[in-house]
């Protein structure tokens, strides 16, 4: 008796978490320093956190769907805009920062307290995943999309898990709740220069 065929959607779980692991490392940085700002300042709640990052994902699978089908909701081109929400955010978290700093004052590390806020910018930092997954996709079968899909939510719950996780450890516990208003705004303003600089066209 020979070996026994693989299953059909095996390729397709490694092709879907390698796609996803590829282009949401930097999402980790995100989910790290949304987790320490709940934990310091309260904002944004963990479910927050949780059902944001669900829903930005969705978002991007959603409007990367209709890109593989032709339906180009954000040309390529201006996906770049999506930078300004992160970068915009960072600057004026710094700018507060500064000035709190000034008056001697201890400034807030919250950058955003909603869902929705969570929501924009899990969409803004993987704006430059669209093109990546509509290239996957368009090249998909119902089946092996549907196969994706559930990979991407399982990541989804592990990113999240492991943002949780990351920030449970002491000295990196310690080293926010002492810097975060200076460390979380930079992250942002380099998550921001980041799809600016992989996106935009003038660079």
């Amino acid at each position: 008796m020979g070996p026994l065929p693989m299953p059909w959607f095996v390729p397709t779980v490694f092709t879907a978490s390698a796609l996803f692991i590829g282009t949401n490392l930097d999402d980790i940085v995100l989910l790290v320093v949304l987790n320490a700002s709940s934990r310091n300042e309260g904002h944004p709640k963990a479910w927050q956190i949780w059902t944001g990052q669900s829903v930005g994902i969705a978002v991007l699978v959603a409007v990367s769907l209709l890109a593989a089908l032709g339906l180009t909701l954000v040309p390529d081109r201006r996906t770049w805009l999506l930078g300004l929400v992160p970068l915009g955010l960072g600057l004026y978290k710094l700018g507060a920062a500064v000035l709190a700093h000034r008056s001697g004052e201890r400034p807030s590390a919250a950058m955003v307290k909603s869902v929705g806020g969570v929501t924009a910018l899990t969409v803004a930092n993987g704006g430059d995943n669209i093109a990546a997954y509509a290239t996957v996709f368009r090249t998909s079968t119902g089946a092996s999309l549907s196969v994706t899909v559930a990979v991407f939510a399982l990541g989804v719950v592990a990113w999240c898990a492991a943002g949780s996780w990351l920030v449970s450890h002491r000295w990196i516990a310690e080293g926010i709740q002492r810097w975060g208003h200076w460390i979380v705004p930079a992250v942002f303003v380099g998550i921001g220069g980041s799809v600016l600089y992989h996106a935009a066209p003038f660079f």
